[in-house]
C-alpha cells in the first residue's frame, strides 16, 4: 500500500515539473478547494504513517491550494465543504495570510466570524488572548469536519495555563480523527503533558498507542524522547513489564536505541536499577559486546554501577571502551564516572589520618560523637570514605569550622582538590541532564 502510495506521489510530482505543468495548472481551476484539501490530509497521514517521501508532495499541496484559495471565484464559497476546506488548510501548516486575505474580502458572510477571528489570532501568534474562545469554538464545532482540528489548536493555546483542559481537548482529536496527523500529534503532546504533570499511567497509555500507530513517523524520535522523561523522572511508578511490553510494539533497531536511551538518561540521573535493566535489554538486542550497539550498552550499563559497591570493576569496565565507539557528549561522560571513581578508590593519605589531640578533663564534657571518634581513633580503627556520590546531586565537602585550623595541611589540600575536581564534575553532569 505505501509501495502503491509513493508511486501515486512521485507520479504527481512528475506532472507538476513537467512542460504540461501549465495545463496541468489550469486544470486546478476546475477542482474544488475541498477536494485539493482531501489530496492535502491523505499525504499528510502518509507523512506520519512512514511514507517520509511523501513530504515532497506536502510542500507542493500547500503550495497549490494556497494559489487556488488565492485566485478563486468567492462564489464557490456557498459551498461549506469549501469554506471548511479554507479553515483546515490554515490549521494544516498553510500559509496565514491566505485566511486574512479570504475573510477581509468575505462581504457575504460565508465564514463564520467567530472561527476565523480566533484562527486568525492564533495564527498571528496572540493565541493566549482567545484561548477560552477556542476552547468554545473547539466543543461547538466537535461534530463538524473542522472539529479535530479546532480541538487541537485549543489545546497548543490552553497547555500552558490549564494542561488538563489540554488533555480533554486533545482525547477530543484523537478521537475524532483516528490514523491522521491530528491524532498522531494529540498523541505526542498528550504524553508530554503526563510527563509534566507526573501522569505515568496514562502516560504509558498514551505512549503504547502511539508506538502501535505511529511507530514510523517523523516525529517519533520527540516522543521517544518524551517516553524516556516519563520513565526516568518516575522510574518507582514504573514496572520493568510495562517498558519491555510497550517497546515489544517496535523492531529491534528501534527498541534498541530507545533502550540505548533510557539507559544513558537513567545513568546520569542517578537511577541505577532503570539504568541496568535498560542496559542490559540493549545488550541482549545488540547480539554482543563487539560491536558499537553492545559496547554502548556496557558503558551505560557501567556508569550505572559507579555509585555502587562494584564501582571498581565499573570503572575498569569504562576504561576498556574505545574512544571510537563514543560520541563527544559520552567521552565527557566517561571523563566524569572517571574521575568520580577516582575519588572514592583513591586511598586516604596515612599523614592525614594523624589529628591533633586536645586533653581530656573529668570536667570536660564529651559528646556522644565525640566519644564514639575517640573510641574509633584509641582502636585504631580508620572510618569509611563516603560513599560515591550520586550522578547529577550536588556534592558537598565543606570541613566543619571547628576543627579546620587543627586539620593536617596535607588533607586541607586533599580536600579542596577533591572539591574543585567533583564541583566541575557536578556541572558537567548537570548540563547533561538539562
Amino acid at each position: 500500500m505505501v509501495r502503491h502510495h509513493r508511486h501515486l506521489l512521485l507520479l504527481l510530482l512528475g506532472l507538476a515539473a513537467s512542460p504540461a505543468a501549465p495545463a496541468y495548472a489550469e486544470d486546478q481551476e476546475d477542482i474544488a478547494p475541498y477536494k485539493m484539501l482531501r489530496s492535502l490530509q491523505f499525504v499528510q497521514d502518509s507523512v506520519v504513517l512512514g511514507d517520509h517521501s511523501a513530504a515532497e508532495m506536502q510542500r507542493f499541496m500547500l503550495g497549490t491550494i494556497d494559489q487556488r484559495l488565492r485566485t478563486i471565484d468567492p462564489s464557490v464559497f456557498d459551498d461549506d465543504r469549501n469554506v471548511d476546506a479554507a479553515l483546515v488548510y490554515a490549521m494544516s501548516g498553510g500559509n496565514p495570510q491566505t485566511l486574512e486575505y479570504l475573510v477581509s474580502r468575505d462581504v457575504n458572510g460565508y465564514f463564520d466570524n467567530r472561527v476565523s477571528d480566533v484562527l486568525r489570532k492564533y495564527l498571528s501568534g496572540k493565541g493566549l488572548l482567545v484561548a477560552q474562545s477556542l476552547v468554545e469554538t473547539a466543543n461547538e464545532y466537535k461534530d463538524k469536519k473542522i472539529g479535530p482540528y479546532l480541538a487541537l489548536v485549543g489545546g497548543n493555546v490552553t497547555i500552558a495555563k490549564s494542561p488538563m483542559e489540554a488533555l480533554k481537548l486533545y482525547d477530543q482529536a484523537r478521537l475524532s480523527a483516528p490514523g491522521t496527523i491530528v491524532e498522531e500529534a494529540a498523541l505526542r503532546r498528550s504524553v508530554s503533558i503526563c510527563v509534566d504533570a507526573g501522569m505515568v499511567d496514562k502516560g504509558l497509555d498514551y505512549s503504547q498507542r502511539y508506538v502501535r500507530r505511529f511507530l514510523h513517523s517523523p516525529y517519533a524520535s520527540q516522543f521517544a524522547d518524551l517516553f524516556v522523561k516519563l520513565l526516568v523522572n518516575h522510574n518507582h511508578e514504573v514496572k520493568p513489564d510495562d517498558v519491555v511490553s510497550i517497546l515489544s510494539f517496535m523492531d529491534e533497531p528501534r527498541q534498541r536505541e530507545v533502550y540505548l536511551r533510557i539507559a544513558r538518561a537513567a545513568a546520569i540521573a542517578g537511577k541505577g536499577d532503570l539504568a541496568r535493566m535498560a542496559a542490559a535489554r540493549a545488550q541482549t538486542l545488540a547480539g554482543d559486546s563487539d560491536n558499537a550497539f553492545g559496547a554502548l550498552a556496557d558503558f551505560y550499563g557501567g556508569m550505572a554501577a559507579i555509585p555502587t559497591d562494584k564501582i571498581d570493576t565499573a570503572a575498569k569496565n569504562i576504561a576498556t571502551i574505545s574512544d571510537d565507539e563514543l560520541s563527544p557528549r559520552d567521552k565527557a561522560l566517561r571523563a566524569a564516572a572517571r574521575a568520580v571513581a577516582e575519588q572514592v578508590l583513591r586511598p586516604p593519605d596515612p599523614a592525614s589520618l594523624t589529628q591533633a589531640t586536645t586533653p581530656k578533663s573529668h570536667e570536660q564534657e564529651i559528646t556522644s560523637e565525640q566519644a564514639a571518634a575517640s573510641t574509633e581513633a584509641e582502636q585504631g580503627e580508620i572510618p569509611n570514605p563516603d560513599p560515591a556520590p550520586v550522578a547529577g546531586e550536588a556534592i558537598s565537602a565543606a570541613p566543619s569550622e571547628g576543627g579546620q585550623g587543627d586539620a593536617d595541611p596535607s588533607f586541607s589540600a586533599f580536600v579542596t582538590s577533591s572539591r574543585s575536581q567533583l564541583d566541575e564534575i557536578d556541572g558537567l553532569l548537570n548540563k547533561e541532564s538539562n
